[in-house]
This record gives C-alpha cells, structure tokens and sequence, in this order.
C-alpha cells in the first residue's frame, strides 16, 4: 500500500505542475458575432480558423480541420483553476484516507484502501501504475 500512497501523490502534484503551467483561467465560453469565444491571459480561442495570440485578436480552438466543438467545450469546461480545486479536494481524501489506513483492527482498513485505489483509478493509463490497485 505504500507504493500506492507514493505513486499518488506523484501523480496529484504532475496534475497541478500542469494545470499551474497553463494559461489562468477562467476559461469560460461566450457568444460574440454568433461564434462562441474563449477568453484567455494572452488573447482569444476561436472556432474561426484564425490563429492570432495578441489579447485584442484571436485564435484558434475550433475551425476546419481543428478541435471539434464539444472537445473545445470539455477543454474549456476543465480549466486549471478548475483541475486546481479538483486537486486539492483530492489531496484531503487521500490524507484522510491515509489516517484512517492502519486503525482498522484487521490491519488496514478496507474502505479507506477501496478509496485510495479508486483516487488512482483515473492515472491509470500512466507509468507505474499496477493492475493490482484496480479496485
């Protein structure tokens, strides 16, 4: 279980260096000239096709040959505030789940090891995780 414990946390802190590497959200949609627009630190994403970074210009998400709409929504959907706050809330299940590991009576404590493999679940297509911490 150990090797779980620390495989994790490796993973939470890879997610947030990424989402605190990326461009500050909020990353919303909004509808101007019938296109929906994605606001950014260093300009705007698009369906248009263009791609223009200066924060008064826009650029390109979604467009011929781009990302298709509703990937554009998920990305925008899933900001790094958002993946943030995903974090963290996950961080306090694994601490609490960590607290409560080894005062079963039985050694360690079934639903807080059920959990800490379900927090893992999600990273499982990642290096280093082993099929016998599926839940």
């Amino acid at each position: 279980m150990d090797d779980l414990l620390q495989w994790l946390r490796a993973q939470l802190d890879d997610d947030e260096r990424t989402a605190r590497a990326a461009t500050p959200g909020p990353w919303e949609w909004r509808h101007e000239y019938g296109e929906p627009w994605q606001p950014v630190a260093d300009g705007w994403l698009d369906y248009s096709g263009e791609h223009i970074s200066a924060p008064g210009d826009r650029a390109t998400l979604f467009g011929p040959g781009m990302t298709p709409h509703a990937d554009a929504v998920h990305i925008a959907t899933h900001d790094p505030a958002r993946v943030l706050r995903e974090i963290d809330a996950k961080r306090q299940q694994f601490a609490a789940c960590v607290d409560y590991l080894h005062d079963s009576d039985e050694g360690v404590d079934p639903l807080a090891a059920t959990i800490l493999r379900l927090l893992a679940l999600p990273y499982a297509d990642r290096p280093g995780y082993r099929d016998e911490w599926r839940p």
